[in-house]
């Protein structure tokens, strides 16, 4: 409850939320926990965890039945203290440089009511989550029959080949990335005119038989991305422009290949726009411009999603579909 009602770590809660002096509800007395010190509060967590899939197995069965839809999300987050066997380095969603982290991921039935999470090794592929999940719905909660609801990150090509494709009762909603997106675009498969007057369509490719792939704009979406493109782009040339001053410059002036490339690849990292750039580097010089062909082709996307379903439309419909995938915002 504390979790929900005022989240901190174990010792604020036992010094903050539990203390008869400085607790700010009456929760505490209710339960009858007031004053409980901080290995109180572990020992509480160590009962749960040893509790776990009996907790699971309970809430599953209420919540969950046969063609049940489940909605499967993961992410990370950093960790304090290097005795976790689970914390490893690796990419950080929460961009805390040389620290530690954990992946965890969560189940929730169609309405969000969350049944199960599990937790893995912070250096792992998302994609290599769904094999456990799988194994813990179909297997231990008994649901042979399902709709898995996941992000692209998790759902990719790969898995759904391997692990969902040709398995009796199990169907999958999933979006597709950034590059699959562009392929259907030079195919033809997506005539983006199409969004001038609908912001969603049904498509075909031969690349997903058997599948229907639902493409839709969010504009709001479009219009922000457009923004902090722009405002990258912006913060880049800034960058970029001291360093072409640095090179033209009678006192000190920077010189050679290389002592440019370092300064010049340190700016274009930091804000992740390389490819929107021509970039110019002699010994002597450096110039830049922008990549007019790159911009607009990333711009004709912004805002577009394209998703991929094994459910028939007799099931759900294309506005359903696409309202379900939005739903994992709810995880």
């Amino acid at each position: 409850m504390a979790r929900i009602i005022d989240p901190a770590s174990k010792l604020a809660l036992s010094k903050r939320g539990l203390s008869t002096d400085t607790c700010n509800s009456t929760l505490c007395e209710i339960l009858k926990v007031q004053d409980a010190e901080a290995d109180e509060v572990y020992e509480a967590m160590d009962w749960l965890s040893e509790r776990q899939a009996e907790i699971e197995q309970r809430i599953a069965a209420k919540h969950l039945c046969e063609a049940s839809l489940i909605l499967d999300e993961v992410t990370s987050t950093y960790f304090e203290g290097t005795t976790c066997p689970l914390a490893h380095y690796g990419y950080s969603r929460d961009k805390k440089k040389g620290k530690l982290q954990i992946i965890f991921g969560l189940l929730c039935n169609a309405a969000g009511c969350p049944i199960a999470v599990e937790v893995f090794e912070g250096n792992v592929n998302h994609a290599t989550t769904l094999s456990p999940i799988l194994e813990k719905v179909r297997t231990r909660f008994g649901i042979k029959r399902l709709v898995l609801v996941g992000d692209r990150g998790v759902l990719t090509s790969a898995r759904i080949e391997e692990e969902l494709k040709g398995v009796e009762g199990l169907d999958w909603i999933t979006a597709l990335r950034a590059p699959q997106i562009r392929e259907l675009v030079e195919q033809e498969a997506i005539q983006l005119s199409l969004f001038d007057q609908k912001d969603l369509a049904a498509i075909q490719s031969p690349d997903y038989p058997g599948e229907r792939l639902i493409a839709w704009i969010n504009p709001f979406l479009a219009e922000e991305r457009a923004t902090t493109r722009e405002a990258l782009l912006q913060a880049t040339e800034k960058e970029l422009d001291k360093i072409v001053t640095a090179t033209t410059r009678s006192h000190r002036r920077l010189v050679g290949a290389e002592k440019i490339g370092v300064r010049v690849r340190k700016i274009i990292n930091r804000y992740q726009v390389a490819k929107h750039f021509h970039l110019l580097i002699t010994d002597n010089s450096f110039s830049y411009e922008r990549n007019s062909d790159k911009i607009e082709a990333e711009a004709k996307l912004d805002g577009r999603y394209v998703i991929r379903t094994s459910v028939s439309e007799s099931v759900l419909d294309d506005s359903k579909t696409v309202k379900t995938y939005k739903s994992l915002s709810q995880v």
